[in-house]
């Protein structure tokens, strides 16, 4: 699958899940934005966890799975005009044999859904005001086998990784 591709089934999947989940009238857009931080913008509540995706090297063509893949989360409901939005930044990982730039993950259809629905459970709690729901684990809790290579890790070298921060989820609210 290539990224547009993965970009359109997580907005895709977010909207579908946002029209069952979400029982408001409120508009909300989903969009990704690559430059995201966890530097907070004024009215944004932030959630970051991290999830199982596959990669491969645009230049030598090794493949590798990763159960800590980090992803970014900023969101916000103006309740006045009853529009919310979603901004999401995936990080990359470089590959371990050639050194090259940092990949996006591909992510599998149950792996969007499982953390689409931890952030619609955010969104219910930090803008509706509802009780959180347990969603479930996104990333593999068992990842064990190789360590994390932080050098790879586009994440850790913002500081903000869950391996860095040894959490794999954490939500600022």
């Amino acid at each position: 699958m290539d990224t547009d591709s993965n970009r359109s089934m997580w907005s895709m999947t977010f909207n579908k899940m946002l029209e069952e989940e979400l029982e408001y009238s409120d508009i909300w857009t989903f969009r990704f934005n690559n430059s995201l931080s966890e530097e907070r913008r004024q009215g944004d509540k932030i959630y970051r966890t991290a999830a199982k995706g596959h990669f491969k090297c645009g230049t030598c063509s090794k493949s590798w799975s990763s159960a800590r893949v980090m992803i970014l989360f900023h969101y916000r409901l103006q309740a006045k005009i009853a529009r919310g939005t979603v901004d999401m930044r995936p990080f990359g990982q470089a590959c371990l044999r050639c050194k090259g730039g940092f990949k996006w993950a591909e992510f599998s259809p149950e792996t969007v859904e499982t953390v689409l629905l931890r952030l619609i459970s955010k969104i219910k709690k930090n803008c509706y005001g509802l009780a959180e729901e347990d969603a479930g684990y996104c990333g593999d809790e068992k990842a064990g086998g190789k360590p994390h290579e932080s050098s790879l890790c586009e994440a850790c070298s913002q500081g903000i990784c869950s391996e860095a921060n040894s959490s794999y989820e954490n939500s600022v609210a």
